[in-house]
């Protein structure tokens, strides 16, 4: 039986060969280069001193199941820019994180910071579809790419000014993702294969990745003292979503993190 994360990219090339014949890769193409460009925005919006604070817009997740029953997205959105995040991570998988498009591109429209387009990206269709919706970056998963592909990928985003947010587990995805070109690393310490998580992971491959590239911790970071952490090691960002998700004030949680509160 296949695992989670390839049942999930299987899902969404099935998608995508139908929405294809809605809006050709053409079509979509055009209204991504009509877009206004963001400029590398995201990855300018990590260079920025200190930590910064990417929170996420998920309503639902395969390992935890539904997250937030009651799902106000943009009053969500609003309340992590005001308490000062850096980015917002919006899920746009729709089956099991019940995500959607429209998220994103309300969501967009509605704030001034970067938002990212949170997917499981298998077809250039939707590093287009993601400009075209008003993201500032898109998410490429080493797991479900071959070297080739994703750099591919990332010169797609290159010629959109989006940032390409490269997600790798280990090492080997690590040099993947340097070999071509990332610029934008995020480590993830949840095993997509299985979902566990391991907190220590991104803190034992930093100082592999060092300065070659922008650092992003990604998962299972709950409390200031992680925080800390990870600003003693040199991390960049630190994606947050289900502990922020979960917290009943948004605003109070982010600003506990930031050590503000």
């Amino acid at each position: 039986m296949a695992d989670i994360l390839e049942q999930i990219a299987e899902h969404n090339e099935m998608i995508y060969l139908s929405r294809k014949l809605e809006v050709s890769l053409s079509e979509m193409k055009d209204l991504a280069y009509a877009a206004p460009s963001k400029g590398f925005a995201f990855e300018n919006k990590l260079k920025e001193e200190g930590m910064s604070f990417i929170c996420e817009c998920k309503k639902a997740s395969p390992s935890k199941g539904i997250i937030a029953g009651d799902f106000p997205y943009l009053d969500i959105a609003k309340s992590y820019e005001a308490a000062g995040a850096s980015c917002i991570s919006v899920l746009t998988e729709p089956k099991w994180f019940m995500g959607s498009l429209d998220y994103l591109d309300e969501i967009a429209s509605e704030v001034e910071i970067p938002v990212l387009r949170k997917d499981f990206t298998v077809d250039e269709y939707m590093i287009y579809e993601a400009r075209a919706r008003k993201a500032s970056a898109v998410l490429l998963i080493c797991s479900i790419l071959n070297s080739a592909t994703l750099g591919k990928y990332i010169r797609i985003c290159d010629e959109l000014e989006l940032t390409a947010l490269v997600e790798a587990h280990d090492k080997n995805e690590c040099d993947m993702a340097l070999g071509e070109g990332a610029r934008v690393i995020g480590v993830n310490n949840r095993n997509l294969r299985d979902f566990t998580v391991d907190p220590t992971n991104c803190l034992r491959l930093r100082d592999y990745v060092g300065d070659k590239a922008l650092f992003v911790a990604e998962s299972g970071v709950k409390e200031r003292s992680e925080v800390e952490a990870l600003e003693k090691a040199g991390v960049d960002a630190v994606l947050i979503g289900e502990s922020m998700m979960r917290a009943e004030d948004k605003t109070a949680f982010l600003k506990s993190l930031k050590g503000l509160a």
